[in-house]
C-alpha cells in the first residue's frame, strides 16, 4: 500500500519533495477510512521529571500495514525528539510497534545518532524505546520559564553562530555598539579555537562599556546550566576534548567576569526577541543561517524545557531525500532552510560554485545574482518559499503558533522578501485557515545580523 499526496503547489527546483504534513494527513485519513484504526500514545521522558505526549492513531499491526506504522511513528518521534526531547520514549498500545521501533532506534540501528545525542550527550542516561498498554500511558507533565527582558546596567550580549561571531554592548537597554567578526568554528579540533575567539568578542563589547554587570548568550546547540551538550559549533572538537574543555567553556568565562551570565540556544533568544518587539506570545522563531535554529514562546509568553533543534526533525518524506552530513537522516531541515540548502539548489538552478568554496561564500555569490536581477537565484528563493510553506503547517501540528519571525543571512535582502511571499501565498492556497491564524514577522535588516546578540544581553538578571 502507497501512501499517496498532491501538493498543490510543487517547489520549482525540487519537485519532487514530499511534505511531511500532507504524508501525515493522507496516512491518517486512510487509517480513519480502514475501519481498524488503533490508538497509541507516544510518551517522552526528560530527567528532571517532565514527560511529552502526543496521541495518535495508527493501522493494525499486521501485514502490508506494518511497513506503513513504523515509518509514520519513526518519523513522528524523530520529530518529537528533536522538538520536545528525552532519553525514553514510551509507545503506549502496541508492544509490536514499539519492538520495530526499537530495533531503528538501537544503538546500532538506522537512528544512532539519535540514540548517543538524546541518551548519554543530552541527558546523561541510556536510551531507550519501552512499551505499556494503553490505558498505562505516561501522563504529560510539561514546564515553562520566564527568561529575558532585563536591561539595566551594563551587559554584553552575543550570538554564536558557524559563519560568524556576533558582540554587542547596551547600556540601561540603549545599544551602544555590535559587531560581527567570521569565524569558522565548524570543524576546528583544538577547543582553544572557540574559547579565544568567545573572549575575544566579550573583550570587542566590554571595551565599549565603563563596567560589565551582566552576559547573555545565544548559540546553536543544547545548554543545560550554561553548558553545552550537543553544539555543532564544536562538531569538529573529539569526545574527550570536549567532555575536558568545552563543557565547561562558558562556566569558565564567567569566572573572569564575575558577573550573571546565561546562554541559551539560538533559536530561543530569536523567539524572546519576536515576543519582547511585538509584545506578542505564541511565538515560533526560524532563524536560516549556517544552519536552521529554532525557538518558541508559548501563548503564555514563556520558554519551555524543549529542545526545539527544528534542524534534525524531517519535513520531506521522500525514500531519497537529502541527507544531513552529520545525523545521517535524510529529510531534514537543515537541507532546506540554511547556506547549505542554498548550495544544495544551487546547481539546480544552473548555478555553479567550485566544489571547495565554503557555503557561506556559496550563499554571497547566489545574493549577488539576486541582488543582480538574475532569475535563476529567484528561483532557489522561489523553492524554499514553497518548502517554507509546507514546513509551516506541519510545525503547526505541534506547536500552537501565532505569530512567526523569521531571522538569519538566508533572508537578507531580496531573496529573503520572496522566500517570504511564496510561503505565503503557497499557505493561503493550501492551508488557508492556517494563512489566517499566523502573522509572519520579520525584523529590519540591522536586527536580522545583530538582533540575537542584543537580545541575549537581557537574558539574565542582575542581582
Amino acid at each position: 500500500m502507497m501512501i499517496q499526496t498532491a501538493p498543490k503547489v510543487k517547489p520549482e527546483l525540487d519537485p519532487e519533495f514530499i511534505p511531511a504534513v500532507l504524508w501525515n494527513r493522507s496516512y491518517l485519513k486512510a487509517v480513519a477510512a480502514s475501519g481498524k484504526a488503533q490508538k497509541v500514545v507516544i510518551a517522552l521522558n526528560r530527567p528532571n521529571g517532565t514527560v511529552s505526549t502526543f496521541g495518535t492513531e495508527i493501522f493494525l499491526h499486521e501485514g502490508e500495514y506494518k511497513a506503513l506504522n513504523v515509518k509514520y511513528v519513526e518519523r513522528l518521534i524523530k520529530f518529537l525528539l528533536w522538538m520536545k526531547g528525552g532519553y525514553r520514549v514510551t509507545i503506549a498500545g502496541c508492544a509490536a510497534l514499539a519492538d520495530d521501533v526499537r530495533a531503528v532506534y538501537a544503538a546500532k540501528g538506522v537512528r544512532a545518532f539519535d540514540n548517543e545525542i538524546m541518551g548519554e550527550r543530552i541527558y546523561g542516561k541510556p536510551f531507550e524505546v519501552a512499551a505499556c498498554a494503553l490505558a498505562a500511558a505516561p501522563q504529560s507533565h510539561e514546564i515553562q520559564v520566564q527568561l529575558g527582558g532585563h536591561t539595566d546596567g551594563c551587559r554584553i550580549g552575543f550570538d554564536l553562530g558557524g559563519s560568524d561571531r556576533k558582540c554587542a554592548a547596551v547600556k540601561d537597554g540603549e545599544v551602544v555598539f555590535t559587531e560581527e567578526i567570521t569565524w569558522d568554528p565548524y570543524f576546528q579540533k583544538d577547543p582553544e579555537y572557540h574559547r579565544q575567539g568567545i573572549l575575544d568578542s566579550f573583550k570587542r563589547a566590554a571595551d565599549k562599556l565603563p563596567r560589565v554587570d551582566a552576559i547573555g548568550g545565544s548559540a546553536a546547540g543544547v545548554y543545560v546550566d550554561n553548558k553545552p551538550r550537543i553544539a555543532s559549533l564544536f562538531r569538529g572538537v573529539s569526545k574527550e576534548d570536549f567532555q575536558k574543555s568545552v563543557q565547561n567553556i562558558f562556566i569558565e568565562v564567567q569566572k573572569q567576569y564575575n558577573v550573571p551570565l546565561i546562554v541559551a540556544n539560538d533559536g530561543e533568544v530569536t523567539a524572546l526577541a519576536g515576543a519582547m518587539s511585538m509584545k506578542s506570545n505564541g511565538v515560533l522563531g526560524i532563524s536560516m543561517g549556517t544552519s536552521l535554529a529554532a525557538g518558541y514562546v508559548n501563548m503564555q509568553g514563556n520558554i519551555t524545557d524543549w529542545l526545539n533543534e527544528l534542524a534534525f526533525t524531517p519535513i520531506d518524506y521522500r525514500d531519497d531525500a537529502p541527507s544531513d552530513e552529520w545525523s545521517g537522516d535524510i529529510g531534514c531541515g537543515v537541507q532546506y532552510f540554511s547556506q547549505q540548502g542554498v548550495a544544495r539548489l544551487a546547481p539546480l538552478a544552473g548555478i555553479e560554485f567550485p566544489k571547495d568554496m565554503p557555503f557561506p561564500e556559496r550563499l554571497v555569490g547566489v545574493q549577488k545574482l539576486m541582488s543582480e536581477g538574475d532569475d535563476r537565484a529567484a528561483k532557489i528563493y522561489r523553492t524554499i518559499g514553497t518548502y517554507f510553506a509546507y514546513a509551516i503547517a506541519h510545525y503547526a501540528d505541534f506547536y500552537e503558533i501565532r505569530n512567526l519571525l523569521i531571522l538569519g543571512r538566508v533572508t537578507s535582502g531580496d531573496g529573503g522578501e520572496i522566500i517570504l511571499k511564496v510561503a505565503e501565498e503557497v499557505l493561503n492556497k493550501e492551508f488557508p485557515a492556517l494563512a489566517k491564524q499566523i502573522t509572519f514577522r520579520t525584523p529590519d535588516e540591522q536586527f536580522k545580523r545583530h538582533g540575537q546578540a542584543v537580545v541575549a544581553a537581557s537574558l539574565p538578571a542582575i542581582k
